[in-house]
């Protein structure tokens, strides 16, 4: 049990290293959105379509990595548990 544990918490924590790369990513695309729209604000009406969908997708990432940090931190206790 200890090896699949620890197993576990390193490949979530892989994952959520992922993850977070990603969000980096999102974040430069939402940037570079605004920029061309000349827009930042996205409780304008005329805020990109586009940087509010790249904005949802980079909150769902977010929410994604807290469960899985979540359940990293349980795997990494039951791999010192055992």
């Amino acid at each position: 049990m200890q090896t699949t544990s620890r197993y576990e918490a390193n490949a979530l924590r892989a994952l959520i290293s992922d993850l977070r790369w990603r969000i980096q990513m999102l974040d430069s695309d939402i940037a570079e959105e605004e920029r061309k729209a000349g827009n930042a604000d996205p409780g304008s009406p005329t805020y990109s379509m586009l940087a509010l969908a790249l904005r949802s997708r980079r909150d769902n990432l977010r929410a994604s990595i807290a469960m899985l940090q979540g359940q990293a931190e349980r795997a990494a206790e039951l791999s010192r548990a055992a």
